[in-house]
């Protein structure tokens, strides 16, 4: 059987291991959005992760939606990525980057020239959106216009090119957890009655459109895409057939022969069995002529759902998210089965070294230290 710890090919990526590390927003970006030194010493020391797929990244100032995050669209931040890039491969990691657009998801004091957010729709998200203020509500958004739909598809596709650029294995689109490529794919979200609105085909087109063309700027080898087919995250409303409109969705990426697929399995850090969906059923469609392609599941997972996941070849790779914010070397403690630290929460949102950096890694410890600390794995 295939073991947790076993190395895997994903898509032109060789991975020394199953585990991968999650994308985490963390807010440590400098005032003009550019990855900082401290970053860099961030994601090497989790250098052991058979994938890091680092935080979200705004392919452009308008993608912006939270306070201290990094972008990906000037040279300044391409630098300040090769600098992470470099020290994580130079211990052995391998690291994607997350290509994300909040859309609707933002704060007018984060946009250029304070304008309003875009997204599929004018209706405002009911959420809040972390800011240079705290936390605030979210703005009124705008619908994008028809005419703006290549400038977007080029917007992602350019910001591909820059991350590879900065020495990134590969991408992750970020079509998730009620962000801008899902709010037009769910029908709770996308009132268009436009090309890009209304029936299923409509409303996956954005999403098709910018993955077709960041795979043929970098080649499918090196491109993934992460989704979220339940998740109630930023007041994503579950569509009226989630089923059916990601079985669609899958279909339609399967033939760009993807490097990876990474799924969140119920609501996004919290209950995996939030609504029914068939995972099975769904990858059965990716895997439809791509075995090539790796298959990654995230959320709620413990060592040993881990383990089983990829032993039975329900999932190809297993991703772990807040274990890995205490635990640089998780992928050790998972393989001896030792005491994970706790993180501390009021240090997970800005900040500097302090929770973040300063996480030791595991010491000896006695077989009763070890026991009374054992916890659950809970993904992010």
């Amino acid at each position: 059987m295939t073991d947790l710890f076993d190395p895997i090919r994903i898509g032109d990526i060789a991975a020394a291991n199953r585990i991968a590390m999650a994308p985490l927003t963390r807010n440590r970006a400098d005032a003009n959005r550019t990855p900082t030194a401290l970053m860099a010493t961030y994601y090497a020391q989790r250098a052991s992760a058979g994938l890091i797929i680092a935080e979200a990244t705004q392919i452009s100032h308008e993608g912006q939606g939270y306070f201290g995050t990094p972008g990906i669209y000037n040279e300044q931040q391409i630098d300040g990525w090769r600098r992470v890039t470099a020290a994580v491969h130079a211990d052995g990691g391998k690291i994607v980057l997350q290509l994300w657009h909040v859309g609707r998801v933002s704060h007018v004091s984060l946009q250029p020239n304070e304008h309003s957010p875009v997204s599929s729709t004018a209706r405002r998200a009911n959420c809040k959106t972390f800011t240079a203020k705290g936390f605030e509500d979210t703005s009124a958004p705008r619908a994008l216009r028809l005419d703006e739909m290549p400038r977007l598809v080029t917007t992602y596709a350019h910001a591909a090119r820059n991350a590879i650029d900065a020495g990134f294995d590969g991408v992750e689109v970020h079509c998730a957890n009620g962000y801008l490529l899902e709010q037009f794919l769910r029908d709770s979200i996308n009132d268009r009655t436009d090309s890009y609105g209304g029936s299923q085909a409509h409303r996956t087109r954005l999403p098709v459109e910018v993955m077709t063309a960041i795979v043929g700027e970098i080649g499918s080898g090196r491109t993934g895409i992460r989704v979220s087919p339940v998740t109630p995250a930023n007041d994503a409303g579950q569509d009226s057939d989630a089923q059916g409109l990601f079985n669609t969705f899958i279909e339609q990426l399967a033939p760009l022969r993807l490097a990876f697929i990474h799924v969140i399995e119920g609501a996004t850090g919290g209950a995996r069995d939030i609504a029914p969906f068939d995972y099975g059923a769904l990858r059965g469609r990716y895997r439809n002529g791509n075995e090539r392609g790796a298959w990654i599941v995230n959320n709620g997972y413990t060592r040993e759902m881990a383990v089983e996941a990829v032993a039975t070849g329900a999932a190809d790779m297993v991703a772990f998210g807040r274990p890995f914010i205490a635990n640089p070397d998780l992928v050790e403690r998972l393989r001896h089965e030792e005491p994970l630290a706790a993180f501390k929460p009021e240090t997970l949102y800005g900040g500097g070294a302090e929770g973040y950096t300063d996480y030791p890694a595991l010491q000896p410890a006695s077989a009763e230290g070890a026991n009374a600390g054992r916890t659950a794995l809970m993904d992010y």
